[in-house]
């Protein structure tokens, strides 16, 4: 069965967000932004022709506040009606603000003052994840879902987050005909101007499982860059899908080459203990910038390293 898709924008701050609604016989949203972006998202839907009562899905790609943050609010607006899934490995992102403060102290509190990022990212999660609560289903690689006709099949796409997920809606043959990816395809990166990732290894064997579905439709999480820094669409078709599967495995291999031959150095440089690695990607963001995948991916790397073999 076809069905449209429609991009939904769901800016934060100096994010650019978004939601999908798969517009078949029960409608569900891909996503969901954060607390704003759900109090905005009924009359983007009523701009469709559509209403937040009538969606009975809420799919979320991965347990990150900007994909999770809307969910109980959006929930609440369809009168509790709607299925809310997430995979169960990334299931606690939902039931618990402080799981994102933890989340963050893990990954990056090696590398910026713990008591400022603690601090930070407890404001943050108030503000923007809308509630806690459990969800409606879990899911895992190769689940299947119905709504009402329409096949979505779950796919494991760790590497973002260990529970991160794809949606891949097939077509009456079994092809992939829409593919929503969230962040497990990251190009060159988006605002911060860095791809984020806390697995490399899983990062990149993702990357290949999509490349392997033929996407003919893919749907990203954000408008990630190509390298001369100029903006996918995040509904790319077969052609341009491809080509950001492409940008994201060749961005992989160049932050990977560059981990392994830069040395870690304590320095009084925002980029400490990484300030060679930066100069050997050319990153010249700010890194300690929440979320700050800089961070977040190079310690992916330095975890790897320490893994016995």
């Amino acid at each position: 069965m076809s069905v449209a898709i429609h991009p939904i924008a769901a800016p934060w701050g100096r994010f650019a967000l978004y939601s999908f609604l798969i517009d078949g016989p029960e409608l569900a949203l891909v996503d969901t932004g954060v607390t704003a972006s759900a109090a905005n998202l009924p009359a983007e839907l009523e701009r469709l022709g559509r209403r937040i009562q009538d969606v009975r899905w809420i799919l979320l790609t991965h347990g990150h506040i900007d994909h999770v943050g809307g969910a109980y609010a959006l929930w609440e607006a369809t009168g509790r009606r709607a299925q809310v899934v997430i995979s169960e490995t990334d299931a606690h992102f939902l039931a618990s603000r402080r799981a994102h403060v933890e989340e963050a102290l893990a990954l990056r509190g090696s590398y910026v003052d713990t008591e400022a990022l603690e601090a930070t990212k407890s404001a943050e999660v108030l503000e923007a994840v809308s509630g806690e609560m459990q969800p409606s289903r879990t899911v895992r690689d190769g689940d299947l879902l119905d709504l009402g006709g329409v096949r979505v099949r779950v796919v494991a796409t760790p590497g973002h987050t260990p529970g991160a997920v794809t949606y891949v809606v097939q077509d009456a043959a079994g092809a992939s005909e829409h593919v929503f990816v969230g962040d497990a395809a990251q190009c060159y990166g988006a605002a911060s101007g860095f791809p984020g990732y806390e697995d490399p290894d899983a990062y990149r064997a993702s990357l290949v499982r999509l490349v392997a579905l033929e996407p003919q439709h893919l749907y990203l999480g954000h408008p990630y860059r190509r390298m001369d820094g100029t903006p996918y669409h995040v509904a790319l078709a077969a052609g341009d899908a491809r080509a950001a599967l492409d940008a994201s495995l060749e961005r992989e291999a160049q932050v990977r080459a560059g981990a392994s031959r830069a040395a870690r150095r304590t320095s009084r440089s925002p980029y400490s203990p990484f300030e060679a690695h930066a100069a050997e990607l050319g990153y010249t963001g700010d890194p300690t910038l929440e979320p700050s995948p800089f961070f977040t991916t190079l310690n992916g790397y330095t975890a790897t390293e320490k893994e016995p073999s």
